[in-house]
């Protein structure tokens, strides 16, 4: 496995080594040893997964401070583009985003703290999407960000008359008016 910076230096993708042969792949999706070799120290105890068709929007979620959640996120089937909005006060990258696409061919994962919300968009006919959480699920602490928010400017990468959005999403607020309680340097 590599690690490879993105633009927001928190958020990280996660390359696994694949090995190929005549029969199909076989690669580690996670492995406690070697993710501590690389720096990273998270008990995941929570995988979730969804199904979602083409167009799909999902997001921007997060669960609040002392609920928040680190995820792990990779793509079973499809193509998505993933992204991770900072929303850590005081930080230098505050209400910026990174996008990645992930897909069942780049195998690439997207390591995801805490202080962020999170979103996706489908780009294939349909993706399964499987990620590990550090926190369970709480449906007190769970809270949203407008997936079109103009602020933060998203492209999604599909077109946006054909995105297909939950009403929950729908009804988020605007980074603005969102409630958040992190702060750049504090530990959740």
């Amino acid at each position: 496995m590599t690690i490879e910076p993105t633009q927001i230096p928190d958020v990280l993708i996660i390359k696994p080594k694949v090995f190929t042969d005549h029969r199909g792949y076989f690669f580690e999706s996670h492995n406690v040893d070697a993710f501590k070799k690389m720096g990273i120290e998270i008990n995941f105890v929570q995988d979730n997964e969804s199904y979602s068709r083409k167009n799909v929007i999902r997001g921007l979620h997060y669960q609040l401070s002392p609920y928040s959640q680190t995820k792990l996120v990779r793509v079973v089937a499809g193509r998505i583009f993933d992204v991770a909005v900072d929303i850590r006060k005081n930080s230098p990258t505050f209400g910026q985003y990174v996008g990645v696409e992930l897909s069942d061919d780049n195998k690439y994962q997207l390591l995801i703290p805490k202080g962020f919300a999170h979103g996706f968009a489908v780009l294939s006919d349909f993706a399964i999407v499987s990620y590990k959480c550090d926190q369970y699920y709480n449906p007190e602490a769970d809270r949203g960000i407008r997936y079109n928010d103009p602020e933060i400017g998203i492209d999604w990468k599909i077109p946006m008359e054909q995105a297909i959005v939950s009403a929950k999403d729908n009804v988020h607020p605007a980074m603005k008016d969102a409630e958040l309680n992190f702060v750049f340097g504090s530990t959740y």
